[in-house]
């Protein structure tokens, strides 16, 4: 808002407008002919080019008055509320981000400068067909029981489960009237009243908890911690229903995409319609209407991914974090925050609840809940006749096994007899590709990527070696490039397609379906495979981490992880943490239904604190001691960290900024941090950009933005060095 309270600008008055510019202050603008609010979405002139803009509040005249120039035009948008502009403001200061930037994340919709567009849409006619088939029967049924709402062509067409040309030979007969309306239409209203599964008493306890919270109308955040299969779901489902009730918004955040389809298909269950998806995965129409109509009110609930959190919101009560331990929810390139953290933060601005569910939660809400800062609800039964998979370890020192071989004799014979009894199994390993390495046998030489200070894995899938860094590709060589030794290069270590030939060669007659990002051309492709699965189509499934987020897949009874102590290596604070969470979470895929499950990890250290936590399912004890080790060393949660990332395609440049950086640290030694480095990168070359990391610690509570802008701001980078601020760094890469 203005220092002044002004909320309305007369034709001439100063604004002053943010633009999505790198620019690094607001730029002053005569109001247009009509005026114009606060928070109003306007198109302004800078230089010769026109560019979009939101007016933050009023100018400030501080030069030339003559040369100020006007606004061109006010969108035809609902306007940014001052709420939002708090949310940007905020996180702009907490994460060290310009505004700029943090406006583009608030404008991700394509076409908002446009003028209003017409389209097709399809309503309830009033004549009646010459001839009623079933399938014209579902499309009159769904415009009847949506109170004549107005439909596209391809949304009446999914809803009633026909192809257009049934609509169309509708349209014909006048059954369906066909006009001409404004693109953005509103989205089907979602029904709360509708009966949802019948709770447990846990679930049941739960549910009213979060209603009592909805109903306050006040911030609270909630951490919803309950076992895998635990019915999660349906208890914050309740939440929505009630947010719904109270004429107010939803948002629920999951970590991957593949996992719309299912909830999408819930909710509307639940609530009788389909709410709107935010996610790269969505068509640009749909983006826009969806921005458009959150702001208009013509939207109930939003599905998506963590850039969801900066839509315009017009009144949003609840948002659902689901598995918030996820490591995805951190944005690692670009605007750099925690989708997490930038949830409660903006709940508490606007009034809301949040939910944050997880069967293992982030230690960081664990300390939370148990500080009392977050409410803690538990759920520790399946849902059902479903019980918990039963748990052990294969200690691979006692298997013997041959070279370039990683399914264990124990394991092959488990995941035998689960095919043979018409159940399914699961093979887990983290990796990617074929192989994390291409070895030549000549002179040792690792093919790595000519960008980056990477190896390429080989996709043999694809017949390509691949950067997971940057992307580069490059074709399989036959040759050494090191030395030119022909046939003499050869696979190291296993990944998910070596894994799956492996196999197809154990298993001929099973069915076999690999699931990994890189396989799949489009999200529709893999939601495609994930249903298959799930309707009982695969005896075995072999996947990475994509496999281990949320998916129910009833048939299966077994899971095995290739190498439980993949994630333990090197030197990452939250290496237990991660490790932890992902192999309760892909354990959780077992015994979903009625029949048992279990887990068997193929591990090397079975008596690693860390594996003997997991098998034992003690998750308090492992939090606990993970917590004390935590605060011992000072390291968030219980301290506070920075990283300051820098990069150029020059080496010694990046290193001399760096070392000149560490040397006026006095801003951050003032507030009692610590700066460790500077160090290169574990991976020191990204795209051809030689990257230096410092890394900064704290105490808990000190102002350490306040003091990392101080610093950083005593040196301006040279022309082709980049210097990014990680607040709470996830990852050390």
């Amino acid at each position: 808002m203005p220092s002044s309270g002004q909320d309305f600008f007369v034709e001439g008055d100063l604004v002053g407008v943010l633009t999505t510019q790198p620019l690094d202050r607001l730029l002053d603008y005569r109001a247009p002919e009509g005026g114009c609010h606060v928070g109003a979405f306007v198109e302004v002139p800078l230089g010769p080019r026109k560019v979009p803009g939101v007016v933050w509040g009023a100018g400030r005249g501080d030069f030339d008055i003559s040369k100020i120039r006007q606004v061109i035009r006010v969108l035809d948008v609902a306007p940014m509320r001052a709420e939002m502009q708090e949310f940007l403001r905020r996180a702009a200061d907490y994460t060290l981000t310009p505004m700029p930037a943090m406006l583009r994340l608030a404008t991700r919709a394509p076409g908002l400068s446009n003028p209003p567009s017409m389209q097709k849409i399809y309503r309830m006619g009033h004549a009646a067909p010459d001839r009623m088939t079933d399938a014209r029967r579902r499309v009159l049924a769904v415009l009847e029981e949506f109170g004549g709402l107005s439909f596209t062509l391809g949304e009446l067409a999914e809803q009633a489960g026909v192809t257009t040309s049934v609509v169309k030979g509708l349209v014909k007969q006048g059954a369906v009237l066909e006009e001409d309306c404004p693109r953005d239409l509103p989205f089907p209203r979602l029904d709360p009243e509708r009966s949802g599964n019948t709770l447990t008493g846990d679930q049941a306890q739960a549910a009213e908890a979060l209603r009592d919270g909805i109903r306050a109308g006040s911030y609270g955040t909630t951490l919803l911690r309950g076992v895998t299969g635990s019915g999660k779901t349906e208890v914050y489902l309740e939440a929505v229903a009630e947010t719904l009730r109270q004429g107010r918004q939803a948002l629920v955040l999951l970590p991957e995409i593949a996992l719309t389809t299912e909830f999408i298909a819930r909710i509307e269950a639940r609530f009788g319609a389909r709410p709107a998806e935010w996610h790269s995965g969505v068509t640009m129409t749909e983006r826009r209407r969806t921005w458009k109509m959150l702001g208009e009110g013509g939207c109930q609930v939003v599905v998506g991914a963590r850039s969801a959190l900066f839509l315009p919101f017009r009144d949003l009560g609840l948002v659902v974090v689901d598995e918030e331990h996820d490591t995805s929810y951190k944005q690692e390139d670009g605007v750099l925050y925690n989708a997490r953290d930038m949830a409660v933060l903006r709940a508490s601005i606007c009034g809301a609840q949040v939910v944050l569910a997880s069967a293992t939660p982030s230690l960081e809400s664990w300390v939370n809940a148990e500080a009392g800062k977050y409410q803690r609800l538990d759920l520790t039964a399946r849902f059902g006749a479903a019980v918990m998979p039963e748990m052990r370890a294969i200690d691979m020192r006692a298997e013997t096994l041959p070279a370039s071989r990683w399914i264990s004799p124990t394991l092959k014979q488990a995941v035998q007899a689960r095919i043979d009894r018409g159940e399914q199994a699961l093979l887990f390993i983290n990796r990617r590709g074929y192989a994390p390495v291409t070895l030549c046998r000549a002179c040792g030489h690792q093919i790595g990527c000519d960008h980056c200070d990477a190896r390429m894995v080989e996709h043999r899938f694809q017949r390509r070696l691949v950067c997971h860094q940057c992307g580069e590709t490059k074709p399989i060589p036959t040759t050494c490039p090191s030395c030119e030794a022909e046939d003499r290069l050869a696979p190291v270590g296993p990944g998910v397609e070596r894994l799956t030939e492996e196999a197809q060669a154990l298993f001929p007659d099973a069915t076999i379906a690999t699931l990994s990002s890189d396989h799949f051309g489009s999200a529709r492709a893999l939601k495609e495979q994930i249903k298959q699965i799930a309707e009982g189509d695969t005896d075995l499934v072999i996947g990475t981490q994509l496999v281990a987020k949320g998916h129910n897949f009833p048939r299966l009874t077994l899971v095995g992880v290739i190498d439980a102590d993949l994630g333990l290596q090197g030197s990452d604070l939250r290496a237990a943490e991660r490790t932890f969470q992902l192999m309760r979470q892909v354990a959780g895929r077992a015994g979903r239904s009625e029949a048992p499950g279990m887990a068997l990890l193929q591990t090397f250290q079975p008596e690693h604190p860390v594996i003997r936590a997991i098998l034992s399912g003690d998750e308090e004890g492992f939090w606990r001691a993970e917590a004390e080790e935590r605060r011992h060393a000072g390291v968030p949660p219980f301290g506070r960290m920075a990283g300051i990332i820098l990069s150029s395609p020059d080496a010694a440049e990046v290193f001399d900024f760096a070392s000149e950086l560490a040397r006026r640290d006095a801003p951050v030694r003032a507030v009692g941090a610590q700066v460790f480095g500077p160090a290169p990168a574990p991976i020191a070359r990204i795209r051809g950009r030689h990257r230096v990391r410092l890394l900064v610690k704290a105490p808990k509570g000190v102002a350490l933005q306040g003091a990392v802008a101080q610093w950083i701001a005593q040196l301006k980078p040279p022309g082709q060095l980049r210097l990014a601020v990680d607040i709470d760094p996830q990852s050390f890469f």
